[in-house]
């Protein structure tokens, strides 16, 4: 029987590319994401990338419940799901101004877009996973290990971050009974992304690329790889775990 795989955030970067991962490993893969022009091309790019592989493009805000519920329904007739990739996520602009009004609506923001999103999306897939053997892959960042920049933005986002990893171990506890497994992936410096896109500039990427020990950037595949073992049957023994993928930028701890 076919797998069926579950990608947030999957019509850009890190997300589309363990998208097109997965779909090579044989899944049938739902893609997530906000904007419907994006999640099309997507899907177009992994079915001319992987000969027969069915891409399904699912637009929803999962910020937002009833989009979310709506979602899972979508999903839920491609069958019982396999592996769900949590990798929606992004840095939210600054506060607009100085006052504590702007301060909690950009740390909202950021938490909505980096953890509630992540939340609401498996609560509404939860009961549908496979059990035994389903896999549940929380996609995080080396910023909730080493922390943000500051106390606005950047300080939010490794906050939102940091808490995936203390509500996925809770998840590990939860499903592992049932045979599934929960594990975490924390990319460094990853090229290639809207995060790390346009607006940075060459010496900002020569400093991370001098803070990894492998003196590279990191790529989308690299991250997709990761993915692709954790969801696979020879990881079924890994679970409560979070995996850096950073070149060394942050050893393990």
């Amino acid at each position: 029987m076919q797998r069926v795989a579950v990608v947030s955030g999957g019509g850009t970067g890190i997300g589309k590319a363990v998208a097109r991962a997965l779909a090579a490993e044989g899944c049938r893969v739902a893609v997530v994401g906000r904007r419907v022009d994006v999640l099309e091309r997507a899907c177009e790019e992994i079915a001319e990338a992987v000969p027969g592989a069915e891409a399904v493009p699912v637009a929803a805000d999962l910020t937002v419940p009833a989009q979310v519920a709506a979602a899972a329904e979508a999903i839920g007739e491609l069958g019982p799901v396999d592996v769900l990739v949590n990798n929606a996520g992004a840095i939210v602009t600054p506060p607009a101004g100085d006052d504590l009004d702007a301060l909690a609506a950009a740390w909202r923001r950021d938490l909505d877009t980096n953890l509630l999103s992540a939340v609401l999306l498996t609560t509404a897939l939860t009961d549908r996973l496979r059990r035994p053997g389903g896999r549940l892959i929380v996609i995080s960042s080396a910023a909730a290990q080493r922390g943000g920049a500051g106390p606005h933005s950047a300080g939010s986002y490794a906050a939102a971050k940091a808490a995936l990893h203390g509500w996925a171990f809770g998840l590990a506890r939860q499903l592992g009974p049932d045979g599934i497994t929960v594990n975490v992936l924390a990319p460094g410096y990853v090229a290639e992304t809207e995060i790390f896109g346009a607006g940075w500039s060459e010496e900002f990427h020569a400093r991370k690329i001098a803070d990894t020990l492998v003196g590279r950037a990191g790529t989308p595949e690299d991250v997709a790889s990761a993915v692709a073992y954790l969801a696979s049957p020879a990881a079924g023994y890994v679970t409560g775990q979070v995996i850096g993928v950073n070149g060394g930028a942050v050893l393990g701890r």
